[in-house]
This record gives C-alpha cells, sequence and structure tokens, in this order.
C-alpha cells in the first residue's frame, strides 16, 4: 500500500513532507503526547539507536499533536536527533489511522494511537506495527530493517 504524503512542520519550524524522502527507509511513528514516561522512552530508545537506523538507510520521523513548541522543548531536554513532526490538526494522524478510542484508569477518549508505519525507498508501507512497546519497539524494526 502507498504510503499518504503530507506536509508538517518540525521542532524547528521547517516544514517536511513524506515525498522528500523518496528513497530512503522511513520509520513514521505516532506517539501521544511529548515528554510523558512511555512517548519519552520511545524517543530516547530511537535516538539512542539512531546510528544503526543510518546504516541501514533508515529516517525516523516521528509524529503528534503537540506544537512546534512542545515538540522543540521535548527534543532539547532529551537531545533527540531526528525529526519530530507537529499535527495539530491531525492530517496525518487521521491518514494513517492513528487517532482512535483509548482507554486509561477506566476512562474512555479519542487520543493519537501509538503506532508505527516502516515505510520502504519507493513509499510502499511495509509493515505496520500497533500499540507498540516503547521499550523494545526501536530492536524490533531494527530487525525488521536487516531482513528487509
Amino acid at each position: 500500500m502507498k504510503a499518504s504524503d503530507f506536509s508538517l512542520p518540525d521542532q524547528e519550524g521547517k516544514v517536511h513532507k513524506l515525498s522528500d524522502y523518496k528513497g530512503k527507509w522511513i520509520v513514521l511513528y505516532f506517539y501521544p503526547k511529548d515528554d510523558t514516561p512511555g512517548c519519552t522512552t520511545e524517543a530516547c530508545n530511537f535516538r539512542d539507536n539512531i546510528k544503526k537506523f543510518q546504516d541501514k538507510g533508515a529516517v525516523i520521523l516521528g509524529v503528534s499533536k503537540d506544537s512546534v513548541e512542545s515538540h522543540k522543548k521535548f527534543a532539547e531536554k532529551y537531545h533527540l536527533n531526528f525529526t519530530i513532526l507537529s499535527d495539530e490538526e491531525k492530517i496525518a494522524i487521521k491518514a494513517y489511522k492513528s487517532w482512535g478510542k483509548k482507554s486509561f484508569m477506566g476512562k474512555t477518549f479519542e487520543g493519537t494511537l501509538r503506532n508505527t508505519y516502516l515505510i520502504d525507498p519507493q513509499g510502499e508501507i511495509k509493515k505496520v506495527y500497533e500499540k507498540v512497546n516503547p521499550l523494545i519497539h526501536a530492536k524490533e524494526i531494527l530487525k525488521d530493517l536487516s531482513s528487509a
């Protein structure tokens, strides 16, 4: 399945399009909120494994509905070395079916689902990871990239 293109600003306000990365593997991951425990764990695991992803020709793009300013603080606080995109209008989040019902402490609400899409250099979605475990997710994707 073809990956949907989008245009979103990063933590510096620079606009990125998915199509800008044609020719590379893309790890497009959606996460609920900057600077929360699970999202921080996931982002730091990507940060700590960035060299391994780069060695496989892959770029990491994180997406949440947080603002550019929130992303900037999050990226600076944790020294994130990859792009995180702000999707306040939830355009890409919804296009990638990463908005939906969630529950926390007995309450049900709508929010960003922790999903990741592995996109090949031709722009095709090769694998979808749903309800990912932030602790092991980076290693899981690296393993799949090794066999791709």
